[in-house]
């Protein structure tokens, strides 16, 4: 299934007789609440869904954005009207990285009709309603395992006998400049591949072809296994869904960077080489 899907084709479908279930999950590094943004105007229908209570356990160990509980996870979806048969699409107002994280989670948990917002609230020029829905209980019953999942020590050999794509800015790759975790660089052998690389000057997704040649220079050709990081699992989400496109099935480490430091035993590559 293709996991974007343009404005147009949304304002088509929502108009039908099956409409998607829609998940608005504005979220911002660093910024404020998406919350009141979500107050303040969404597409109508949307259910809010906050991305650290909802999409991810408290920072700990496992990063700043470890995996969520499966049942606040399944809770949150049921809320929504998520059921295993409906239509799911997500959105947010920014990177698209909060849209793709619950695209990523609800594909890793068995559903199978998700799609992200291709190029998010900017993108769609239809109207906006104040008002929160009141949608029916879905019965989606998570079931974790339908997408390849990488731990640290996995993340570190595929690192080396595949290909590791590190999404975070390049600048935080070679170990420039670390503004949120404690220790700046990348796992040795990871290459460089941030995500601002996969979307034109709108946030939209570039072209299936254009996203392959992309990561064949990468090295990740037809047949590679392919994984993803980024700082906590949020970015490498948007990555997973610019791959799905080039035609993988990316794994993910969704502990990440964050998780990836909290062992001081670990080694770290700085530099613009995979070390």
């Amino acid at each position: 299934m293709n996991p974007i899907i343009s404005a147009d084709d949304l304002a088509a479908e929502l108009a039908g007789e099956q409409p998607p279930v829609l998940l608005d999950v504005r979220y911002q590094l660093g910024g404020p609440h998406g919350r009141d943004a979500y107050d303040a105007g969404h597409i109508p229908g949307a259910v809010f869904i906050d991305l650290d209570a909802e999409l991810a356990s408290p920072p700990g160990i496992d990063g700043r954005h470890p995996l969520p509980d499966v049942g606040v996870f399944g809770a949150a979806m049921r809320r929504a009207g998520v059921s295993a048969g409906t239509p799911v699409v997500t959105y947010d107002a920014a990177q698209g990285w909060g849209a793709a994280r619950a695209w990523w989670l609800l594909r890793w948990a068995g559903h199978g009709s998700v799609r992200v917002l291709d190029g998010g609230l900017a993108a769609w020029e239809g109207p906006l309603e104040s008002k929160a829905p009141e949608p029916t209980e879905g019965d989606f019953a998570p079931e974790p395992g339908a997408l390849p999942l990488l731990t640290a020590d996995s993340a570190a050999a595929l690192a080396r006998s595949g290909v590791l794509l590190d999404a975070r800015a390049p600048e935080r790759y070679r170990g420039e400049v670390e503004p949120i975790d404690p220790v700046a660089g990348h796992i040795p052998g990871a290459v460089s591949a941030p995500t601002s690389e996969n979307v034109d000057e709108h946030g939209r997704f570039l072209p299936a072809a254009r996203l392959a040649s992309r990561f064949a220079a990468l090295g990740a050709e037809a047949g590679t296994e392919v994984g993803v990081y980024c700082g906590s699992g949020v970015s490498g989400a948007h990555q997973a869904v610019a791959l799905e496109l080039a035609g993988f099935t990316p794994a993910l480490y969704a502990g990440s960077w964050s998780q990836w430091t909290q062992d001081p035993a670990r080694p770290v590559a700085t530099g613009p080489d995979r070390g």
